[in-house]
């Protein structure tokens, strides 16, 4: 898997936005992706330093809509701490929206 496949999307809420003032980064990867091959899309598509690397299995919801019930897809996600000085563009010019 290269590195575009690994990592998905940035994951935006306000829970991300608390942890990137810490320089800890929540992504949505791929579902077969492990922690070694998230480290190395992290450092080899932002060229940051990757500390530490924590995952999760986001588990479906139940939804209906009118009679129509159904499921929402589960999902991976990691949240990836780099090294203090590094940043991510992607999230900083989102946490300059919020302070103003």
């Amino acid at each position: 898997m290269n590195p575009a496949q690994v990592i998905i999307r940035p994951v935006v809420s306000e829970k991300s936005y608390v942890l990137a003032a810490v320089d800890k980064y929540t992504f949505r990867v791929h579902p077969d992706a492990h922690k070694t091959q998230i480290r190395q899309a992290v450092e080899d598509l932002f060229d940051v330093k990757v500390v530490d690397v924590r995952t999760m299995s986001v588990k479906s919801k139940p939804k209906r809509r009118g009679y129509t019930s159904g499921r929402t897809r589960s999902w991976k996600k990691a949240i990836v701490q780099i090294r203090p000085g590094d940043t991510i563009p992607i999230f900083q010019g989102l946490a300059g929206l919020e302070e103003s």
